[in-house]
């Protein structure tokens, strides 16, 4: 009987860094490694312990600078040399990494796109509307579903509604301990669904009640949760491409949550585009029961008090043309000139942070990161330098009009027509142009 050739493991190597392409990202391969071989220095690069190595590439592959590589020393390279030249040999064949297969297998089980109806008594949330014209479009790349999810007391009217807008199934979740949003029941009744039904996306309107609700689920089904987002997209390996500002709003920073399901994400009002609205479309509701003792929960609620409005009020998220001013208005008094502008073309005054910080404008009014996000149908932004925190929240804008007097101001980059010049000269301009052309008819 011919003598069984012997197995030759195949060598996984070890890991080192490649001089100079680390880009301090912020620890990911230290965070990869399940041996905790990886420690960092003081420039934020890895520090690789070979004796606890174990090759397993985890770091290698979630290096975004590609700065990591598998290092052979010459008794493994002559290995691999011997193994490749049998070609089919016991030994060609790669270790499987049963951690890996496991994630991998357990994330297969995810699917659909599903967003959250936020409503208050009754009234559902334009921004849910919003999202599920981004998640249909996210839906279709990846050839899944569609849903919307609907928690609150006789609200079965927002499953429908849902429908009309792009949605093919809905998750209903009716029970009058739902009429008032508590943080501990919507979170409850959300990760039921979310546990039984195995959504991949689950997007939430980046609102008061939008952003409580999804830290307080992300954190319960230990997920990911990528706040204020201004893109989604999906990649080629079928992964939710979670684009916003990050480092103080200096750059736009895109996130891949790769190990955890469902992925989740925020997207503030009027950054994504609302869908048309077909009444005729129909879907399936599914409706789920969950127990909640109102006795177990830490909040009671005893009086809703409505936001008393005046009629001055400002709402410039609700405005098809905006007159914004910043810094370069240089005063309070200024500000005149943008308000005459407004009420000539029947739009609102909103502002920039400077201008607000500078108790020019009130804080309602203020446009950008830390302020509102808009979407008018003009924006006319006068003495706005253009930081991107200001960006991100007017860049939706459909005609963009900035003036300006230094030409390198990066607000002329997004904009649709940008005028150089003195903005206490050309505003009463325009205004008393357009003055003129009414005068005329």
């Amino acid at each position: 009987m011919a003598d069984k050739k012997k197995k030759v493991k195949k060598p996984r190597g070890k890991a080192q860094l490649i001089p100079g392409k680390c880009i301090a990202c912020g620890a990911r391969c230290e965070a990869a490694c399940p041996v905790d071989a990886i420690t960092m220095n003081d420039k934020g690069e890895p520090i690789i312990d070979t004796t606890r190595c174990t090759g397993c590439r985890k770091c290698v592959k979630i290096c975004p600078a590609e700065a990591l590589e598998i290092y052979y020393t010459p008794e493994e390279l002559k290995i691999l040399a011997e193994l490749e030249k049998e070609k089919g040999g016991p030994g060609e064949v790669e270790e499987v990494d049963e951690e890996e297969a496991k994630i991998m297998a357990k994330l297969k089980e995810y699917k659909d796109v599903w967003v959250f109806v936020e409503q208050t008594e009754g009234e559902p949330a334009t921004v849910s509307w919003e999202l599920l014209g981004v998640g249909a479009r996210l839906a279709q790349t990846l050839g899944v579903k569609l849903c919307s999810v609907v928690v609150g007391s006789k609200v079965e009217a927002l499953c429908h509604e849902s429908f009309a807008y792009g949605a093919a199934i809905s998750y209903l979740v009716d029970n009058p301990v739902f009429l008032n949003y508590r943080t501990e029941a919507y979170r409850d009744a959300v990760c039921h669904l979310v546990e039984t039904y195995k959504p991949q996306i689950l997007l939430i309107g980046a609102t008061g009640l939008g952003r409580d609700l999804a830290g307080a689920v992300a954190t319960k089904l230990a997920t990911g949760l990528t706040a204020d987002c201004t893109g989604l997209d999906i990649d080629d390996h079928g992964f939710l491409l979670q684009t916003r500002p990050a480092f103080g709003g200096n750059i736009m920073a895109t996130i891949v949550t790769e190990r955890h399901r469902p992925q989740m994400a925020s997207v503030r009002p009027h950054v994504m585009p609302l869908p048309g609205k077909d009444a005729s479309r129909k879907g399936k509701i599914i409706r789920e029961s969950l127990k909640v003792d109102k006795t177990d929960l830490a909040v009671k609620v005893l009086e809703i008090i409505h936001d008393a409005k005046g009629k001055d009020a400002v709402d410039v998220t609700a405005a098809e043309i905006i007159v914004s001013g910043g810094a370069g208005m240089q005063s309070l008094e200024n500000f005149a000139i943008l308000q005459e502008l407004a009420d000539e073309l029947g739009g609102v005054v909103g502002a920039s942070r400077r201008a607000v910080d500078a108790c020019w404008m009130p804080a309602e009014c203020q446009i950008g990161q830390t302020g509102k996000t808009v979407g008018p149908k003009i924006y006319i932004a006068c003495g706005i330098s253009g930081a991107i925190q200001h960006l991100v929240g007017m860049q939706g804008s459909d005609i963009i009009i900035a003036i300006n007097n230094d030409k390198q101001a990066p607000i002329f980059e997004v904009a649709t027509y940008g005028i150089v010049g003195d903005v206490f000269k050309i505003v009463p301009a325009i205004t008393r142009r357009i003055r003129e052309l009414r005068a005329q008819k």
